[in-house]
C-alpha cells in the first residue's frame, strides 16, 4: 500500500493550442478535458493503473467536483470534508510540448480541517510501505508543514517521500537531519532550493552531462536516504550515501509534461514495492516519466506504455 497526501488538490483542465502561445493576443484552445488531479492524486492514479494498492487522501467535500471525479475514475481515496471548494487549474499545451500552467492558490484550510487531514493520513497509512506528501500548500497551512508532518509520520513508523518546491522545500531543508524524509524528488532548480545552491547552474551543468555538483549537493542533504533529481528529457539521477546513477530515455515526441514528474515518482515507488534494486527503481522512474511526457494533456501512462520506453543507465 502506498498512501498519498495532497493538501492542495485540483480539478485540472488541460487544453491544447494549435500554434505557439501568443501573449496579449487571442489564442484558440482545442478540445479540453478535466480530471481530478494534484500531485499525490496523479501518483495514486498511476499506481492504481499499475495494480498497486493505494489511497489518495485529499481535503474535499463529498459533493466536490474533485471527489466526484475520483469516484468516477475509481481512484481509491479518502476525502476529508472541508468548507471550501477545491480549486480549478488550467494547463495550456503547445505543439512542441511546451506547457503553461495557470494555477489558483487553493482552498483555505483552517486548523481543525488541517488536523483532520493529518489524523487521517496517520491512521489510513497503518501498514503502508510509503506515505507520499506532495504538491503546493494551500492558504492556511504553515510552510513548515512538510517537515513537521514528516516527523509525525516517522513517529508513527512510516516511510515518507516528499515532492514539493519553493518555501516549503526551504523550510524542510532548514530542519534537516532531524525531520528528514526518506526520499525526495526535486528537479535541479528545486535541489538548489533544498541545498542553498544556484539551481540554474546545476541545471545548466546537468544539460552538459556534468553531474558532480548535483551529486555533491544531494549528499549534503543529511538524513535523506535517497534523492531523485529529475532532468526532463535528460532523464534523472538517483543519489544515495554511497552510490549515484544516471538514467536517460530514448528520445520521444513530447506532447505534454503534465504529470511527468508525478509519474516518475510513482514508477520509482512501484518498482520499490516489487523489491527492485535502487538502480532499477531509477530505470522505472525514467520510463514512467517519459511515457507520461509522450501522452497528450493530463493523461497518465499505463504499464504497457512505460514498458515500451527504452532506458539506459550508468553508475557515476
Amino acid at each position: 500500500m502506498i498512501v498519498t497526501v495532497t493538501l492542495n488538490p485540483s480539478i485540472d483542465r488541460t487544453a491544447p493550442i494549435a500554434e505557439p502561445l501568443q501573449r496579449g493576443q487571442v489564442n484558440r484552445l482545442g478540445s479540453s478535458n478535466e480530471v481530478a488531479a494534484g500531485k499525490g492524486v496523479n501518483i495514486s492514479r498511476v499506481l492504481q493503473g499499475a495494480g498497486i494498492d493505494t489511497c489518495a487522501i485529499v481535503p474535499a467535500g463529498a459533493e466536490d467536483r474533485l471527489t466526484l471525479g475520483l469516484n468516477h475514475d475509481d481512484i481509491p481515496h479518502l476525502a476529508v470534508p472541508i468548507a471550501a471548494a477545491v480549486r480549478a487549474n488550467l494547463t495550456i499545451t503547445e505543439p512542441d510540448g511546451t506547457t503553461t500552467k495557470i494555477n489558483q492558490p487553493g482552498a483555505y484550510l483552517n486548523p481543525e480541517e488541517l488536523n483532520a487531514v493529518e489524523k487521517a493520513a496517520i491512521e489510513r497509512s497503518s501498514g503502508a510501505q510509503w506515505v507520499v506528501l506532495s504538491g503546493s500548500l494551500p492558504p492556511g497551512v504553515p510552510t513548515h508543514w512538510y517537515a513537521t508532518m514528516t516527523g509525525r509520520l516517522h513517529d508513527a513508523g512510516r516511510k515518507v517521500a516528499v515532492d514539493t518546491s519553493d518555501q516549503p522545500l526551504k523550510e524542510l531543508a532548514a530542519r534537516l537531519p532531524d525531520l528528514a524524509p526518506d526520499l525526495v524528488k526535486p528537479n535541479s532548480v528545486e535541489l538548489g532550493q533544498l541545498c542553498g545552491a544556484d539551481g540554474d547552474s546545476l541545471e545548466s551543468a546537468a544539460k552538459q552531462g556534468q553531474f558532480d555538483d548535483i551529486v555533491a549537493a544531494a549528499r549534503g542533504l543529511h538524513g535523506i536516504g535517497e534523492v531523485i533529481v529529475t532532468l526532463g528529457g535528460a532523464g534523472a539521477l538517483l543519489i544515495t550515501e554511497h552510490d549515484a546513477w544516471h538514467a536517460w530515455p530514448e528520445p520521444v515526441e513530447v506532447k505534454s509534461t503534465v504529470g511527468a514528474g508525478d509519474s516518475s515518482l510513482a514508477g520509482f515507488l512501484l518498482a520499490r514495492t516489487r523489491g527492485d534494486q535502487p538502480k532499477n527503481c531509477l530505470r522505472a522512474a525514467v520510463a514512467w516519466g517519459t511515457a507520461a511526457a509522450a501522452l497528450p494533456g493530463s493523461t497518465m501512462p499505463v504499464p504497457s506504455q512505460a514498458d515500451a520506453i527504452r532506458v539506459s543507465l550508468t553508475h557515476l
